[in-house]
């Protein structure tokens, strides 16, 4: 399963991306890049054609040393997969960073299809000069 993270990202670059959805998996490797939720997009469809229950995960990325990809400091949204894997459960794979298990994973929301696990939705009506500052902080803490 790490071949197929490994080979069906290695011809894709990671571009973020501001806008909201999610590029379909041939979308993704005809313009050769795509952000997080569409890696993850791609790999959970490559993994079900193999045979494998495959679910798609948002969350946040823990990354204090801001060096993985879809990083932009300690508290970035991030999606990737979860692949059921007979004898051993749901096994994490994030196929932007390359990455098996769930080190500086921290899920919020799990589904079959990555449009029911958008990590931030809604509308507002209001002026184009109306600002609405968000901000998310994840801290993490040894127990």
């Amino acid at each position: 399963m790490k071949d197929v993270s490994n080979g069906s990202t290695a011809q894709i670059a990671y571009q973020s991306r501001e806008c909201e959805g999610t590029q379909g998996p041939l979308e993704t490797l005809n313009r050769g890049y795509g952000s997080c939720r569409d890696f993850a997009a791609l790999y959970a469809e490559a993994i079900r054609t193999l045979g494998f229950g495959a679910r798609l995960v948002s969350g946040y990325l823990y990354d204090p040393s801001d060096d993985r990809l879809g990083s932009a400091g300690s508290g970035s949204t991030h999606a990737w997969v979860e692949v059921f894997v007979p004898g051993a459960g749901w096994i994490p794979f994030d196929p932007t960073n390359r990455s098996v298990g769930s080190a500086n994973l921290i899920p919020v929301a799990v589904a079959r299809n990555i449009p029911q696990v958008a990590p931030v939705t809604g509308s507002f009506q209001g002026e184009g000069t109306d600002l609405l500052p968000i901000e998310v902080v994840v801290r993490v803490e040894d127990q």
